[in-house]
This record gives structure tokens, sequence and C-alpha cells, in this order.
């Protein structure tokens, strides 16, 4: 015979066993956390304080670290077009330069103080930066004899504040990448001791709770893995490891952080890596990248290819340094005019040499480039000597090695719209931009031609099928 006492047990199981499976599902779960209730309070204030560094970590990248990479990058633009026009109105004298070096002058000054909020070290940016304008205000006054002491004493001081002065912009630049780096890095370990540990309270839980806790311990450990994942890619520069999470807790908050994280740290890096070293403007990837977004998007686009007439004998009549000032000036005076009369979505870049891009829509290029050619043609003269200037050309060598004479250079501007025509990819474009660039490149003068071409077409370039500005008389 069974004995009592097995029996009593077998009857008291049971019970049990019926009574839990009596309850509710809502019931069933409140037990389960009921047992669990002290391990999931420990791994949530864990979890909790873990993201609390973490969003720490990554607001200091965001705000402080890349705040900074950006206003070096753009002191240092902005000290170099100080020195430009600074030498300028020392050669010309003319109030205009004057006016425009001061305003460049309080330009840096503010991004100096800039700096200065989000990093005290700087400060002394500031005292180099009011020393360097200081022997430019000084060097004005002597500069009428460029060989005198004085002239020649203040223009070796203005080098080598000027040295100086980017040779601190570069460390500041510098030490906030390694800054970025070290806390990106940070964030890895932080992310990997709280994945690590809420992975072993979630084993226990698991252990001891019932099926909605596994449904909720899957949930963390799921997101944490991703952002430990995404964290350890994004340190290696891999940018486009975004962590695919959709919730709406502090694991989504700190998820569309890392997206926001990557996507500016992906354009720096693009910029830095692809970026003209002389105009600082987006290289051909970029250019290329935004081309083919909007043509697939199907938005209105017109695409102005820019190349400079007579280049290459200016070039070779006045050397590398004069060369590389003209396409400074080509760069500035396009970025001006776009920033003027285009909109935030428009876009400039550089390809290279003496070829630039604009990307607007097709209700603003005439503007844009009408003014594009009004400014070069105005600004390109005082490049040339007096002498060239006034005789209206130079006397150069074809490519053939034949002498002839050039004419004072000019712009032609390349316009391909979708206003006509479907533009299917950048190869496309570019290839009917460099046709048009090549009919321009034939009338004498700076003109913009746009083609009217309805579709791909074997008719030749001429007016019936273009549009010019300013109209010339030419051979169609």
């Amino acid at each position: 015979m069974e004995p009592i006492e097995n029996r009593q047990n077998q009857g008291f199981v049971a019970r049990l066993k019926d009574y839990y499976l009596g309850l509710t599902i809502s019931r069933k779960i409140l037990l389960g956390y009921m047992i669990m209730a002290l391990l999931l309070i420990i791994t949530s204030l864990f979890t909790l304080l873990s993201l609390k560094r973490l969003n720490t970590i990554q607001d200091s990248v965001l705000n402080r670290d890349i705040r900074i990479l950006e206003l070096t990058e753009r002191l240092s633009e902005t000290i170099v077009k100080e020195e430009l026009y600074g030498r300028r109105y020392a050669i010309l004298e003319s109030p205009e330069m004057l006016e425009i070096f001061m305003k460049v002058k309080d330009e840096a000054k503010g991004l100096i103080n800039s700096i200065i909020q989000l990093d005290k070290s700087a400060s002394g940016l500031l005292a180099i930066h009011d020393e360097y304008t200081e022997l430019f205000l000084k060097y004005f006054k002597y500069s009428k004899n460029l060989l005198s002491p004085q002239t020649k004493r203040y223009d070796s001081l203005i080098k080598k504040t000027h040295a100086e002065l980017l040779d601190q912009i570069t460390k500041l630049n510098q030490d906030a990448r390694l800054s970025q780096r070290e806390k990106t890095f940070k964030a890895s370990v932080v992310s990997l001791k709280a994945y690590r540990t809420a992975g072993v309270l979630c084993v226990i839980g698991l252990l001891l709770g019932f099926a909605s806790a596994v449904f909720i311990t899957r949930n963390i450990s799921s997101s944490i893995d991703k952002l430990k994942k995404a964290t350890d890619e994004i340190s290696e520069g891999k940018f486009e490891a975004i962590p695919d999470i959709k919730n709406r807790d502090e694991l989504g908050e700190l998820a569309r952080a890392f997206s926001e994280m990557a996507k500016k740290l992906k354009k720096l890096e693009e910029m830095y890596l692809d970026a003209s070293p002389l105009t600082r403007l987006p290289g051909g990837v970029a250019i290329e990248n935004i081309l083919r977004k909007r043509i697939n998007a199907k938005t209105p686009l017109a695409f102005c290819l820019i190349d400079m007439d007579n280049f290459k004998a200016f070039n070779d009549r006045y050397g590398y340094a004069r060369g590389s000032e003209v396409i400074k000036t080509l760069g500035n005076i396009i970025e001006s005019v776009v920033k003027r009369y285009g909109k935030e979505e428009d876009f400039v870049g550089h390809i290279g040499g003496d070829d630039f891009v604009v990307i607007t829509v097709p209700e603003r290029y005439p503007r844009i480039c009408s003014e594009i050619i009004r400014e070069f043609d105005n600004a390109i003269v005082n490049f040339y000597d007096p002498e060239d200037r006034k005789a209206g050309y130079i006397i150069g060598k074809t490519r053939q090695g034949q002498e002839m004479k050039f004419p004072i250079m000019s712009i032609s501007i390349a316009v391909v719209t979708n206003q006509q025509r479907e533009l299917i990819d950048p190869v496309q474009v570019g290839e009917i931009a460099a046709e048009l660039k090549e009919y321009a490149k034939s009338i004498k003068g700076s003109i913009y031609v746009v083609d009217k071409r309805r579709r791909e077409s074997r008719h030749s370039l001429n007016e019936d099928n273009l549009i010019s500005f300013p109209k010339k008389d030419v051979d169609a």
C-alpha cells in the first residue's frame, strides 16, 4: 500500500498545479514578476545607470567633440580668408578689401569664442588671434613700401603668428578627434559591461520566471546586443552600423542617438577624405552621391558644371600660386552666390582643378549662373599684371607647343536639367554636361548654356536647342 504521506504530498502538488493552471495570463505574469521582482529591479537599475552613462558620453561627443571639429574646420578656412583679404588690402589699398578683412576678423573671433565655450583650454587662441590682427593693422601702415625694413619685419611676424595660429587650431582639432575616439571606446566598454551583467541577471530570471519574463529579458538582451555591436563597429569606422531598435524607451533613444552620431561621423569622415584641400569644398564622391540621390527621388534638378577658359595659359604665365588663388576665388564666388540666391538644400562641389559644380533647381539656376559670371568677370582682371590687363590677353603656348594669344579668362557653365528629359544616373548627366561645356567653351567670353533637347538625340548642339546667357552671336 502507498504511504499516506506520499498520497498527501501528491495531492498538494496536484492542487498547486490546478491552481496555477486556473490563473489567467495576467495573473501568471504577475506571479512570475513577484518571483523575479528583485532581479528585475536590480537589472533595471543597472541598465538605467549604464544607459545614463552612455547617453552622457554620446551627448559629450555630439555637443562638444563634433562641434569643436566643425568649428576648427571653419576657423581654419576663416584664418586663411583673413590673411588673403589682408594681403589684398595691403596691395590694392581698397576700402572694400579692408571692410571684408574686418568682417572676416570678427567672424574668426566669434568662432574662437564659440570654441572657448566648449574647451576652456583654447582661451590662448584668442590672444594669438588678437596679436595676429594687430600685426596686420601695423603692417598696413608700411605696406606702401614693400621693401622697407618695417614692412619685411611685420610680414615675417604675420607669417610666424599665422603658422602658430593654425598649429593651435590643428592641435584643438586633433585633441577633439582623440577625445571622440576615447569616448566612443569608453561607450563600447560600458555597453559591453552592461551587456554581460544584464545577461547574467537575465539568465537567473529565465530560470525563475515564466513566459512573460522570457519575452522581457529577450527584448532587453537583444537591444543591448545590438547597441554593443553598433558601438564596436562605429568605433572601427563602420558608420553604417545603425542598431535596428524600434523601442521608444531609453534603449530606443540611445539607438537614435547612435544613428545621429553615426550620420554626423560619416559625413565628417567623407568630407575630410573627399574635400578639396584647396577650397575645402566636397569632391567627386559627395557630388556623385548628392546627384544620384536627387535623380532617384525624381525631384526638379539643375546640374551646373563650371569651368574656366584659358586657365592653363594663365597658370603657365603666372605660376601655380596665382593659379591657386584664382581657383580659390572662383570657389568663394560660387559659395557666396549660392548662399545669397540659393537655398539651404543647394549644393556646391569642387571636382578638381578649375572644375566646380552647383546642384540646384531649375527655378534658381539662371540667377545663380548669371551672378557667378558677373562676379567672376569683375574679379578675374585683378589677377593679371597691368600690361596684360591693358592688352586684354597674354602670350602663351598651346598643348602642341604653338605660340598664340590667350584672352582674359572667362568661365563656361553647362546646365543640365530634368525639365525636358528624364535623367537616369550621374554618368548620363556628366556626359551631357561635358558636351554642353565643350560647346560653351567654343564661344568667346563667359556664358552659360542649357540643353533644351527633350530626349537623347543625335542632333548637334546649336542655338535652336540651347538656352544661352548672355546671348551670343554664334554660328549654329
